[in-house]
C-alpha cells in the first residue's frame, strides 16, 4: 500500500505500475499490509530513475498504472511486459523523460535482445541464469551494455529486467535524497531533521529520523522502507 504526501492512498498488485515522481519534494510509506497479518510473501522490485536537471525541482506526483498502459506480449518462448518508455515498438502510459524499462520471463533457451535507440542500456538477471556472448550469469547480476546488437538466451527459466536511457550526469544521493547539488541535499536534511517536510497524508504517525551512521555522508546508493 502506497501512501504519499500528495494525497495517495494506493495498493499495487502483480503486473501493475506505482510510478511516483518526487521533484522538488514527497514523503511516502509502502507498508506490506496484507504479508504482515497472513505471514504471505512479497516479490518486487523498487527502480529509482534520475529526472533531467530541468526537471529535479519539478512538482511531486503520483500515477497508477494496469492494463492497456503496460504493453504486454508473447513470442518464441518469452512473455514480455513494458513497465516504461518506449521498446520494441510499444510505448507504456508511464510518463517518463527518457527511460525504458521491460520485464521478461523467459523459457528454456528462450532468445531475446536488448532494445537499440538508447546509448546506455542494462541486463538485470532477477531469477535463474543467462547466457550472452558464451559466458553465464546468474540472479542478482547486471550487465551493462555498450552500442550494438546485444542478443541473449535463457539457460532454464528465468526472468530479466531490461533497463536504459540517456546520460543525466552525476548524480548524489545520501539516504532517501537524490540531486545533482550535494547543497540541496544538505537543504532536504535540515529540512527534515526540523520536521519541514510534509509527512503522508494517511500515514503521518511516525517519524523516522535521519539515520546515524549517514550523518554527513553522501554515496552512490540509498534505500529504505519509508522515503522521502
Amino acid at each position: 500500500m502506497h501512501r504519499d504526501s500528495v494525497a495517495t492512498e494506493q495498493a499495487i498488485r502483480p503486473g501493475e505500475v506505482n510510478w511516483m515522481i518526487a521533484g522538488c519534494g514527497i514523503t511516502h510509506s509502502e507498508r506490506f499490509e496484507k504479508a504482515r497479518v497472513q505471514g504471505d510473501h512479497v516479490n518486487g522490485i523498487q527502480a529509482w530513475v534520475a529526472l533531467p536537471k530541468a526537471h529535479e525541482e519539478t512538482d511531486p506526483t503520483f500515477a497508477h498504472h494496469s492494463g492497456f498502459d503496460l504493453p504486454v506480449w508473447s513470442d518464441g518462448g518469452v512473455k514480455g511486459r513494458l513497465i516504461a518508455g518506449t521498446a520494441y515498438g510499444m510505448t507504456a502510459g508511464v510518463r517518463t523523460h527518457s527511460p525504458f524499462y521491460v520485464h521478461l520471463d523467459m523459457a528454456d533457451r528462450a532468445h531475446a535482445s536488448l532494445p537499440d535507440g538508447h546509448s546506455e542500456r542494462a541486463i538485470y538477471v532477477t531469477s535463474g541464469t543467462l547466457e550472452c556472448e558464451g559466458q553465464r550469469f546468474d540472479a542478482g547480476t547486471m550487465l551493462i551494455a555498450g552500442l550494438g546488437p546485444r542478443n541473449f538466451t535463457a539457460a532454464g527459466s528465468a526472468t530479466m529486467m531490461l533497463l536504459g536511457g540517456e546520460p543525466l550526469g552525476e548524480r548524489f544521493l545520501y539516504w532517501n535524497f537524490v540531486s545533482s547539488s550535494s547543497e540541496r541535499i544538505e537543504q532536504a536534511k535540515a529540512d527534515w531533521q526540523a520536521g519541514r517536510m510534509k509527512l503522508p497524508d494517511f500515514d503521518h504517525d511516525e517519524f523516522i529520523p535521519l539515520p546515524e551512521e549517514a550523518v554527513g555522508a553522501l554515496s552512490n546508493l540509498s534505500q529504505g522502507d519509508r522515503n522521502p
